[in-house]
């Protein structure tokens, strides 16, 4: 029988939960005659089974850390530059990061979730209303703590993926109408952290934390008609979107065809949130024509010639010239782009091989979602999974020209010390839940 706890949250941890790919359990007298053959388990027995360790998880990390480290310090071969000895350093940070998570009981963050969630607040807070505020390419994303500079906004993905599956796990989710007070909780939880990234400007980073808590939702067995509207709504913004991109293109056209003593008005935007750049963007992506393609279109073209000029085998390691040459921009190519550094010099077999690695990482992460026993657990694999499927598959896609340029990086690839050590705080929870699960 399921054993008594004193606060709510350990009841709803301890129970089974119940979710759209969980099989159908047996009746409780079955299970209670079949326990009845069951030897008993010693408490040594027990504490050995919590020593489990899942590999997978470690060597894709390890893998993907040191082949990011080789293509950072390609990228900017002929710069001289110290970034790929840094991002060692935040490797073995990360690794730390990741150990002792890892060998933290899970449930621990469903206790301080809320205090998590506050110290991100925080970190966003001081960001925007402090002069310890660091801006750079017209963004305002950083924190300067002295040592280093970090970035709050990856501590809040993370604070939003454990606030969100702990609403959930608090909560008993039915119809929309039941699920009314549930879903205004986590709408103004995750709405404040999105506004805090959102006027940075950091959009896609933005972004995330609604997937991540939308992938919680659906893995919570909420009504589908809930998902159907979210579906139209979304589905109405992007609309809108595009329709101010194509007002914003008629204007960039009228403005440079105009003479100067003309004047060309503004238009009206649907989305007045979006910024120009991050239209033109947009526009680069629809229209690639209409922009300059030595401005707003550079960085997607020349990226498409570095995947596109590898072929099958590449060019070789530090022979790539669109990344040595400067043609990819040195700003943005050991980091944002560092997809397109690694298909130009390994060709299509090197990306193969790294998108391999992300998808066994994201596999192995659902497999462990999948056989995790309650439903926090579950809820924060689920959320895990989905933040490293949208990273990698927004990333690869823009530097292909399938998607419009965003700023999300590459897990474990692009250079980045906080993202770094987000991303195997993720995996260490990940791991956290295999170790700690539960047996039946």
């Amino acid at each position: 029988m399921t054993e008594a706890y004193t606060t709510r949250s350990r009841v709803l941890v301890s129970k089974p939960a119940i979710f759209f790919f969980q099989p159908e359990l047996h009746s409780f007298k079955n299970l209670y005659t079949a326990s009845q053959a069951i030897p008993k388990v010693s408490r040594s027995t027990v504490s050995k089974s919590h020593s489990r360790f899942d590999p997978i998880s470690l060597l894709c990390l390890i893998v993907l850390s040191i082949i990011g480290v080789f293509f950072i310090y390609s990228a900017q071969h002929y710069q001289q530059s110290n970034d790929w000895i840094r991002q060692i350093v935040w490797i073995f940070v990360g690794l730390t990061a990741y150990t002792v998570v890892s060998y933290l009981d899970y449930k621990i963050f469903l206790k301080y979730s809320h205090w998590l969630y506050s110290l991100g607040l925080l970190l966003l807070a001081l960001v925007e209303f402090t002069p310890l505020g660091v801006t750079r390419y017209h963004a305002k994303r950083w924190l300067d703590v002295g040592v280093a500079t970090v970035q709050p906004s990856e501590l809040a993905k993370l604070a939003c993926l454990v606030i969100g599956a702990s609403l959930l796990t608090r909560s008993e989710m039915g119809t929309l109408k039941e699920s009314r007070l549930t879903l205004a909780k986590m709408a103004l939880a995750i709405s404040i952290p999105f506004l805090f990234i959102l006027f940075q400007p950091d959009l896609g980073s933005a972004l995330v934390i609604p997937s991540v808590v939308f992938a919680q939702l659906y893995a919570s067995n909420l009504t589908k008609s809930f998902f159907t509207t979210a579906f139209a709504i979304f589905a109405v913004l992007v609309g809108l979107a595009l329709l101010d991109t194509h007002r914003y293109s008629e204007y960039v056209i009228a403005k440079a065809e105009a003479k100067e003593e003309q004047v060309v008005e503004q238009p009206y935007y649907w989305i007045p949130l979006l910024k120009n750049y991050q239209r033109q963007r947009i526009m680069g992506f629809i229209y690639p024509d209409k922009v300059d393609r030595r401005d707003a279109g550079w960085n997607r073209e020349q990226s498409i010639i570095s995947v596109g000029s590898g072929g099958l085998l590449g060019k070789g390691y530090l022979n790539g010239t669109q990344a040595q040459l400067g043609y990819l921009p040195r700003a943005v190519a050991h980091n944002d782009f560092i997809f397109s550094v690694i298909a130009e010099e390994t060709g299509f077999l090197g990306s193969v091989v790294v998108v391999t690695l992300f998808g066994l990482l994201i596999g192995n992460s659902i497999r462990i979602a999948t056989i995790a026993r309650d439903r926090f657990g579950t809820l924060l694999v689920i959320g895990v999974a989905t933040l490293f499927s949208i990273h990698v598959f927004v990333n690869i896609a823009m530097t292909i020209g399938l998607m419009p340029i965003t700023g999300l990086p590459l897990p474990f690839l692009s250079h980045g010390g906080t993202f770094m050590v987000s991303c195997c705080v993720l995996q260490g929870l990940a791991q956290s839940v295999y170790r700690f699960r539960k047996e039946f």
